[in-house]
C-alpha cells in the first residue's frame, strides 16, 4: 500500500492560528479540554437507557411486543454509550485522568466491538486519512455501496441509493460476528497500533474472551431466564443491532459522504495537496450544528469539522469552538461543511448516493 504524506507547507498558518485561538479560549474560560459534569450526567443518561431495558426484559414478565419496543430502546442507548462514551474515553477526551478513559473505553467490548481494532481503524486510519480511498476503511463498503467516485462502479451501484439505507443497520451486527476477527488479522499483519505495538497473543486473548462474554451476556442469559424461543431472543439482539447499526452509519456518512465534501486522490509519490489540518476542512462535514437534541445524542459528532480537527477535546466544548473555527477557516479563505439540518444532509447524503451509483461516464 502505497505511503501518504500530507503537505507541510501551510502558508497561510492557518493551523498554528486556530490553534493559537482555542487555547486562548480555554485559558480565559479557565477550562480543561476533557468531559465535565454535562459529560459524566449524559454518561449515566445513556448507560440507563442502554442496560435498564435489557434488565426490565430479564427481570419482569412482559407481553413480548413489549419486550421488542424495549430491544429498540436498547439499540438507541447502545448507540448513544457508542457516540457519547466510547468514542470520547478512546480519544483519550473523556476525562483527564487515563485510567477514567481506559475504564470508560472498555465500553466497547458490551458494545460489542474491541478496543485495538477502533483505535486503528478510527484514530489512526479514519482520522488521519480521511476520505482517502484505501486508507480510511469507513468510505469502504465492499462492492455493494460505492462510496466514492475512485471506487470501482458495479451495475447494481444504480440502485445503491435505494437499498443502502437496509444496510445501514448491519454495522454493528458485523462487528459483532466477523469485523473484528477479520480487523484484527489484517492491522496485527501491517504492525498498526495506536501507540506502543501490542502483543498479538495478548490481544487475540481479549478479542475471544471479550466475545464469549459479549454472547453470554446477550444470548446465554436471556436463553436461560426467559421463557421465550431461541428464536425469539436472536430477533431481540438483531433488532438491538439493526437500531444501534442504523443511527452509527448515518452519523458517519452524513459527515463524510455527501455533496460539499471531497475524497481526495494522492499524486503518484502518495503526496497530498494539502496539510492535515486543511485537508479535514475538504473532507468533512457538520450536520444540523444549532439542533440541541442532535448535538446532545450524538455526541457531539455533528461537529465533525471540530472533533476531526481537534480529536483530543471533549465533545462538551465543540458548539463554541464551532465559532473559531468556522470564523478562522472563513478568514483563511478555506471551505467550512455544514448543512443547517439534519433533514437536509440526510437528502444530499442519498441525493449523493444516486449520483455515485451513476455508471461513471454517465455521472
Amino acid at each position: 500500500m502505497k505511503t501518504i504524506k500530507f503537505s507541510k507547507v501551510d502558508k497561510a498558518k492557518f493551523f498554528r492560528t486556530l490553534n493559537k485561538r482555542v487555547n486562548l479560549y480555554f485559558k480565559e474560560n479557565n477550562i480543561k479540554r476533557t468531559g465535565n459534569w454535562k459529560l459524566y450526567t449524559k454518561a449515566i443518561i445513556m448507560f440507563s437507557l442502554f442496560l435498564v431495558p435489557f434488565i426490565l426484559i430479564l427481570t419482569i414478565t412482559m407481553p413480548q411486543w413489549l419486550m421488542a419496543v424495549l430491544m429498540v430502546v436498547t439499540g438507541i442507548g447502545m448507540a448513544g454509550v457508542g457516540m457519547n462514551v466510547m468514542h470520547d474515553s478512546n480519544h483519550d477526551s473523556f476525562s483527564s485522568k487515563k485510567w477514567v478513559n481506559k475504564l470508560m473505553g472498555s465500553s466497547i467490548y458490551i458494545l460489542a466491538g474491541n478496543v485495538y481494532n477502533w483505535k486503528v481503524q478510527h484514530n489512526v486510519l479514519h482520522h488521519t486519512f480521511t476520505n482517502v480511498i484505501e486508507h480510511d476503511e469507513d468510505i469502504d463498503a465492499g462492492r455493494v455501496i460505492r462510496f466514492s467516485q475512485h471506487s470501482k462502479w458495479l451495475k447494481i451501484h444504480k440502485i445503491q441509493k435505494y437499498y443502502s439505507i437496509f444496510l445501514y443497520g448491519l454495522l454493528t451486527i458485523n462487528w459483532a460476528i466477523t469485523t473484528d476477527v477479520k480487523q484484527m488479522h489484517g492491522y496485527l499483519k501491517r504492525k498498526l497500533s495506536y501507540g506502543e505495538f501490542p502483543n498479538p497473543a495478548t490481544e487475540w486473548t481479549k478479542l475471544i474472551i471479550s466475545k464469549i462474554v459479549y454472547y453470554v451476556l446477550w444470548i446465554v442469559l436471556p436463553l436461560l431466564v426467559l421463557d421465550v424461543s431461541w428464536w425469539k431472543v436472536l430477533i431481540g439482539f438483531f433488532v438491538m443491532h439493526y437500531t444501534a447499526g442504523m443511527i452509527l452509519s448515518l452519523v458517519f456518512q452524513l459527515a463524510h459522504i455527501v455533496p460539499n465534501t471531497e475524497m481526495p486522490v494522492p499524486d503518484q509519490e502518495g503526496n497530498l495537496e494539502h496539510t492535515w489540518a486543511v485537508h479535514q476542512l475538504y473532507t468533512t462535514s457538520n450536520f444540523a450544528p444549532s439542533n440541541w437534541l442532535v448535538n446532545f445524542y450524538t455526541g457531539g459528532l455533528n461537529h465533525q469539522v471540530e472533533h476531526h480537527i481537534f480529536p483530543h477535546i471533549s465533545h462538551v466544548h465543540y458548539d463554541k469552538l464551532a465559532k473559531i473555527v468556522k470564523e478562522t477557516a472563513q478568514e483563511f479563505n478555506l471551505p467550512y461543511n455544514e448543512y443547517d439540518t439534519m433533514r437536509k444532509a440526510i437528502v444530499e447524503h442519498f441525493r449523493h448516493l444516486g449520483v455515485l451509483g451513476q455508471k461513471p461516464e454517465l455521472a
